[in-house]
């Protein structure tokens, strides 16, 4: 019976069929132009690296792309392991963690959070590019959507089906039927003929005295005996109150503006009254029905999230998709202009020794 020798490298696990979705919009991303899937993909990468890539290699778009919800799929590692194997397949190129705005119902923006992967390792040029076409197509996309929508020829209208269903009316309409002169009886002499009945009895305009604005102009009195008015002078001043409430403010506003503030004593009600119509006009405000000015269309912004902190910026701010902070970390680099020179360690050794010996016992 022949040995079998297994292999050390860790097989990718299988894709389970319950495997969780983002919400619309959230999730993974699959980049273009990636190479056929091989059994060599990723063999330059460690152990674990290697078994997290192959597992998100299989995974649909679409799919949570969480480090809790990856962690839960993957038994072999916790969360903080899988975070760390992100931040490394990052800087080897093959993925990318951006957001972007996008506007929901009511022109509410919402950040929408996705995962860009690739199975071929694309370097910092290639990705900063892609993104950015991604941002112009994002960018884009309301102005044709739009356009389509102003140029789409209407829907035709439904044919009624049946034997029985009337065909709708075409553009050209159909010629009269003739119909006989018929005889009309005689009319007695003297009497004229009745008018035709209109179609739609005229507008009746107010009455005299019996506006809104004449109205508002009589009451005052009543209510501040300072203000008391003449039939005549109301009539005087009505043009003036009716501008008012076609500026679109209301009987009782009016009635505001012009009681409010006054003096102890009113020689002349009428003076008074015109003035304050005159000074305190309202400005002019839109009707119910005019729509409101569309407000400009917020920037489709495209950020970048590193990878190991979740930090925004521009994805040429976030080379291998970290920030400096995390690069520094991930890296191990110290910055070597800091380090001290050879000869200065040297003189820190020789003056502690010295030290020592003064320490020491006679």
């Amino acid at each position: 019976m022949a040995t079998q020798h297994p292999s050390s490298v860790l097989h990718t696990p299988a894709l389970s069929a319950a495997y969780p979705m983002a919400k619309p919009g959230y999730g993974k991303r699959s980049a273009p132009d990636q190479q056929a899937r091989t059994r060599n993909d990723f063999a330059l990468l460690p152990t674990r690296e290697r078994y997290v890539a192959g597992f998100v290699d299989h995974l649909p778009d679409g799919a949570a792309m969480s480090v809790k919800t990856l962690a839960k799929q993957l038994p072999l590692y916790g969360q903080q392991a899988i975070s760390t194997a992100l931040t490394a397949l990052s800087v080897a190129g093959h993925l990318r963690r951006v957001r972007c705005p996008v506007v929901g119902a009511g022109n509410e923006t919402r950040w929408v959070f996705r995962t860009f992967w690739s199975r071929t390792a694309r370097d910092n040029e290639w990705w900063n590019t892609y993104l950015a076409t991604e941002q112009a197509a994002q960018a884009a996309a309301p102005a044709q959507e739009a356009s389509v929508r102003d140029t789409a020829p209407p829907p035709p209208p439904p044919t009624p089906e049946g034997p029985g269903a009337k065909r709708p009316r075409t553009e050209q309409a159909p010629e009269p039927t003739p119909v006989p002169h018929q005889r009309t009886p005689d009319r007695a002499p003297g009497t004229e003929p009745a008018p035709p009945a209109p179609d739609s009895p005229p507008a009746k305009p107010h009455a005299a005295g019996t506006s809104p604005a004449y109205l508002a102009l009589a009451r005052l009195g009543r209510d501040d005996h300072r203000l008391t008015l003449s039939a005549d002078d109301c009539a005087a001043l009505e043009p003036q109150a009716a501008q008012w409430l076609a500026r679109g403010v209301s009987v009782d506003y009016l009635t505001s503006a012009l009681t409010a503030g006054l003096p102890a004593q009113v020689d002349s009600p009428v003076g008074l009254l015109r003035r304050r119509l005159n000074d305190k006009v309202p400005p002019r405000l839109p009707t119910a029905g005019s729509p409101p000015a569309a407000s400009p269309a917020p920037a489709r912004r495209l950020l970048m999230e590193c990878t190991d902190c979740g930090r925004p910026g521009q994805p040429e701010a976030l080379p291998d998709g970290l920030c400096r902070p995390c690069r520094e970390t991930h890296s191990g680099s110290v910055d070597k202009e800091n380090l001290p020179h050879p000869a200065d360690i040297a003189d820190v050794k020789a003056h502690m020794n010295n030290l020592r010996d003064l320490l020491k016992p006679v």
